[in-house]
């Protein structure tokens, strides 16, 4: 027995030994698995909006999934907010607080240091009991083009609506509720979606980038001369008469709940304008005005005033809204409204 001889390395089979090893790392260190679509930033400080966009989408729908669940309950447990400006009834269920649960956390695990605005952010429910998901890329349809932009997380503030149209909602009027994510950019709306849980569809839009398919064929109706105008049903302030008096006794309103809901009638000319004349939540316009400027409408408020979203700001825009799919019917409503000082404080 030798027990004094050389053992001799095959240098080749260390070599693949090693590549092995250092593939096996970098896999683990990109993410759970290729087949979950969810990828960890690799910056904590830096997003990336097509995979923000994504998680938006997911968190919309996976919102809606609890707020279809709770709906088949004999027992929303509604709550009460207390009352809005106009004296309206502010309500708050079960599905609120479960859809805000699911959209915010799911958002904040894939991205730990968002920072998301919620209607229902008021730390007075646990969400220990939220199932998380992964990025998913095939939410988005294989038809769109969407690039990656990374940009500092510190611009962006992600505004929530766990469920828009509650009142509506308490009253089985399930065709006006929708969840809705809105990514601002310095302010300024960039990225929405609107889902509608009950029928399931999606509308998205990231502007000047990709938009969903339903808003790829849009027809802009830029016929002003019989008004159809959209407004709250249960918010509707002095609108409805002051409508009739600036676009004439030939326009029709259309009372509506869920101001998601309004803007999708606008978007598939359904409705000319969307108009509210009273105070309004930020997170319940946020998405519909990302929307409009990607397709080339415009919302602002009566004032022709952008509204900027930034978390900083008041989360009450207090001047109402106009909302049009074409920038020539906002620009002749408004100077209408403007003209006539209806609206004016």
């Amino acid at each position: 027995m030798n027990l004094g001889g050389s053992i001799r390395v095959n240098k080749f089979g260390v070599f693949i030994i090693a590549l092995i090893l250092l593939v096996f790392v970098y896999y683990l260190s990109t993410g759970k698995s290729r087949n979950s679509g969810y990828i960890l930033n690799k910056n904590p400080n830096e997003v990336n909006l097509r995979k923000l966009l994504i998680g938006s989408i997911q968190a919309a729908q996976r919102g809606g999934i609890e707020v279809v669940e709770v709906s088949k309950s004999e027992d929303f447990k509604i709550q009460s907010k207390g009352k809005t400006k106009e004296g309206a009834k502010d309500p708050v269920t079960e599905a609120d607080f479960r859809s805000h649960c699911v959209m915010t956390q799911g958002l904040h695990r894939i991205f730990p240091k968002l920072n998301i605005v919620s209607e229902e952010d008021k730390g007075k429910q646990t969400c220990s009991d939220t199932k998380p998901f992964d990025l998913d890329p095939t939410v988005i349809h294989e038809n769109s083009i969407v690039p990656d932009e990374v940009i500092s997380i510190e611009d962006v503030v992600v505004w929530i609506d766990p469920l828009d149209a509650t009142q509506e909602y308490t009253e089985t009027l399930f065709q006006y509720v929708t969840t809705m994510v809105c990514v601002a950019i310095k302010g300024v709306p960039v990225i929405g979606v609107i889902h509608n849980p009950f029928n399931k569809k999606t509308v998205w839009a990231w502007v000047g980038k990709a938009v969903s398919e339903p808003l790829n064929d849009l027809k802009k109706d830029e016929d002003v001369k019989h008004p159809v105008v959209i407004v709250s049903r249960s918010h509707s302030g002095q609108v409805k008469s002051i409508a009739k008096e600036v676009f004439g006794e030939n326009s029709y309103i259309i009372p509506a709940g869920g101001a998601g809901y309004k803007v999708l009638q606008v978007l598939h000319n359904n409705a000319t304008a969307y108009i509210h004349s009273t105070a309004i939540k930020k997170w319940d316009i946020c998405a519909g005005n990302a929307i409009l400027n990607a397709v080339g409408g415009r919302m602002t408020d009566l004032k022709n005033q952008e509204i900027t979203y930034n978390d900083r700001d008041a989360f009450v825009n207090d001047n109402g809204l106009l909302a049009a799919a074409a920038n020539v019917v906002h620009e002749l409503y408004i100077r209408k409204i403007i003209d006539q000082h209806v609206f004016s404080n």
